[in-house]
């Protein structure tokens, strides 16, 4: 029975993504309120910007990470299957969406199974931390062998959980559980939040247990409460009304992670990336890599393997058109140039 749940919420969740109001209106990146400056001579082509950047000890062609959304049903399947080819051709990294529904039923692994079509992206499996509470150190390799992943994404959700109806209601031991899956990951772990943010505090706590790589997953794109909103009724419904707009903002929580972590701490921005602009100043702000999966995941709804390849070529250009614009030949270079902060990023980046 909790099996067919996962599954069926697993589909609902794809529904929602293609054509729900998950993006609410009121919810911003506030990257609107980072400005990169122009350069009128950058002295340099269009062949010469360089965005290899290393990742999970593999070389990615540009700072992008697809990030994890689903897995658990045939139609999710596909959708992993597509868009870890198109990570696969174009050198980025990719993450499959939580294996929650692969550990409760393992004949749902298939969904998850990517290798085939991806032999050497950069793969991250995907648990969340309060199922990893119970499945344990050994539980969680096993799912990132089972799948040939590269390293392990640890998506921490407590709004999504408190909002869904059937969601976890018990959120003690999580650093524990963190301490001893650094101890058996190392580097190889991530851990993540799914789009209302990590702030300094959180982050610094993570760094000091060894985390390596965090993703701030910030407010501004996909709400996973109003996903879950739009599935319930009665009072979960009203709270996820209430709460859809929670979180901290993706680009208030990247720029004081940074401050708080300091470089040794690869970071992803992901939450409300939808743009190569929009991935070049999130680089700009201090992040590793940007991180996106709504605007791929609709264009390959909307037109297949090919649709997602011609949303991703306008990204790309769009960033190498940003380096290009302030002189910047690697997104090194792009984090030295001169950026103008405005609004109410800077009371965020005040107050934190």
């Amino acid at each position: 029975m909790g099996e067919d749940i996962t599954a069926r919420r697993k589909d609902a969740h794809l529904d929602l993504c293609a054509t729900g109001d998950v993006e609410p209106g009121q919810n911003s990146t506030l990257l609107e309120c980072v400005r990169l400056v122009h350069c009128a001579m950058p002295e340099m082509a269009v062949e010469d910007v360089d965005l290899r950047t290393p990742f999970l000890g593999k070389t990615l062609r540009a700072p992008l990470l697809v990030t994890g959304m689903t897995g658990g049903t045939e139609r999710a399947g596909a959708v992993n299957r597509d868009l870890a080819m198109l990570a696969e051709r174009h050198g980025l990294a990719f993450g499959v969406g939580s294996q929650r529904a692969m550990a409760e039923d393992a004949s749902r692994a298939a969904s998850y199974q990517v290798r085939q079509v991806a032999p050497t992206v950069a793969l991250l499996g995907n648990i969340g931390l309060y199922q990893a509470v119970r499945l344990g150190v050994d539980g969680a390799r096993r799912l990132v062998e089972a799948i040939g992943a590269d390293g392990l994404a640890l998506h921490l959700n407590a709004g999504q959980e408190l909002t869904q109806p059937e969601g976890d209601r018990d959120f003690r031991d999580g650093y524990r559980v963190v301490e001893a899956l650094v101890r058996a990951f190392g580097d190889r772990l991530l851990v993540k939040e799914t789009g209302c943010g990590i702030g300094p505090d959180v982050a610094r706590r993570l760094a000091d247990l060894g985390v390596r790589n965090l993703d701030v997953s910030g407010l501004g794109g996909t709400s996973w409460v109003r996903v879950e909103q739009l599935r319930a009724s009665g009072v979960q419904a009203q709270l996820g009304a209430e709460f859809s707009a929670w979180g901290i903002p993706t680009a208030a929580a990247l720029a004081t992670v940074r401050r708080a972590v300091g470089p040794d701490v690869r970071l992803v921005a992901s939450g409300g990336i939808r743009t190569g602009l929009e991935a070049a100043k999130v680089l700009a702000l201090g992040a590793d890599l940007a991180g996106m999966a709504l605007p791929l995941f609709r264009a390959q709804q909307a037109g297949g393997y090919e649709g997602a390849e011609a949303a991703l070529g306008v990204i790309l250009a769009g960033l190498r058109q940003a380096l290009v614009l302030t002189g910047s030949r690697s997104c090194a270079e792009l984090r030295q140039r001169p950026r103008v902060v405005t609004g109410e990023l800077k009371d965020w980046l005040a107050a934190l």
